[in-house]
């Protein structure tokens, strides 16, 4: 139905008419070559504005992912995340088949601590022990619920693991949402890290594209890994131009998403009997529980919602995930949250 309200993930915006224009317009050439103008230039922006030397356009997230796991880890090595980390859940082993590593999550509520870092690396000294070699934060954190990593406990995550002698990788598709949600300027959030992953395509309503920033020597590898994997394109101006749109069109009003986020989350938390820690949304993701007690679950949920034409994900037997993002407006996030209510009440 073209009414439906699609609160699936922020990855389904359409590209507005003044994207699709500038797309159209980008001047291009072959980026393999390092000629691809366009490119360059949001290469040389994203560095600029994330704090770093340099820059690499990826076309996916998990793309971007997969290529830092490769640059600053070797097979065999072990990689500490966050409890329900994207880079464990939701890219298909990737981190195991492409790496060779294996993931070891701590934390809860998509944040752990200094001191569960430091309890979590394994000892060097003890023969049968992967070894422990990056510490990886993801922020905001998907599947927590869209929850920002507190800054100060960030700094003190990176500073135990220069201690340790660890990598560090931020996992920042929706850096920008922190940004926004903090006031905290992108390089700050980024400043502590080797590596810093940012994704197009989720909150700023690009059709494609990632981007990896960090030091000269670490990106000239990274961009060595992006070609053994299939990452390099030719002409990829037409998505670097919808980028650069983005980036000056659609970042401040990354608020608007937060603030629509919070009206769909009130509601389902005032009327429908469902488990939702308002304390979570912080950004411009919505997870909330359905009850064992309840007949419903989240498959059954997400069906039923769907045939009313709003779009959730079922995040689990019992979790369901809604996402708001530039192509649903405060309107439809209260109809959505009123058809929610009534299924579920039902």
């Amino acid at each position: 139905m073209t009414d439906r309200i699609d609160l699936r993930s922020d990855t389904v915006t359409q590209p507005t008419a003044a994207m699709r224009a500038a797309m159209a317009a980008a001047p291009v050439g072959d980026d393999q070559y390092g000629e691809d103008p366009s490119t360059n230039r949001l290469q040389a922006r994203c560095a600029e504005l994330l704090g770093k030397e340099a820059a690499l356009w990826l076309p996916t997230g998990t793309l971007a992912n997969q290529v830092a796991l490769r640059t600053l880890t070797r097979p065999g090595d072990e990689v500490v995340a966050c409890r329900e980390s994207h880079a464990a859940w939701h890219e298909l082993g990737g981190a195991a088949a492409n790496a060779g590593v294996q993931i070891h999550e701590i934390g809860q509520g998509g944040r752990f601590s200094a001191d569960e870092l430091r309890a979590a690396v394994k000892p060097r000294n003890f023969a049968i022990f992967p070894t422990t070699t990056l510490v990886e934060v993801e922020n905001t954190h998907n599947r927590a619920g869209g929850v920002v990593v507190p800054q100060p406990e960030v700094l003190r995550i990176c500073a135990v693991a220069r201690e340790m002698g660890l990598a560090t990788f931020l996992d920042g598709a929706r850096l920008w949402n922190a940004s926004v949600a903090t006031g905290l300027p992108l390089h700050e959030l980024a400043a502590p890290f080797e590596l810093v992953a940012v994704a197009f395509s989720k909150g700023l309503g690009a059709p494609g594209g990632s981007l990896l920033a960090g030091p000269k020597a670490l990106i000239a590898a990274a961009d060595r890994h992006r070609r053994r994997m299939g990452g390099a394109m030719r002409q990829n101006g037409i998505f670097a131009a919808a980028a650069l749109h983005a980036l000056d069109h659609h970042l401040d009003r990354l608020a608007e998403d937060h603030a629509n986020a919070r009206v769909l989350a009130e509601a389902l938390a005032a009327a429908a009997p469902v488990q939702l820690d308002l304390a979570t949304v912080q950004t411009n993701i919505v997870v909330f529980h359905l009850p064992a007690a309840l007949p419903l679950d989240a498959p059954t949920l997400s069906e039923r919602a769907r045939e009313r034409g709003v779009l959730v994900n079922a995040f689990g037997a019992r979790t369901v995930r809604a996402v708001t993002h530039l192509d649903v407006t405060r309107a439809q996030c209260a109809r959505a949250a009123a058809v929610l209510v009534e299924l579920l009440a039902a």
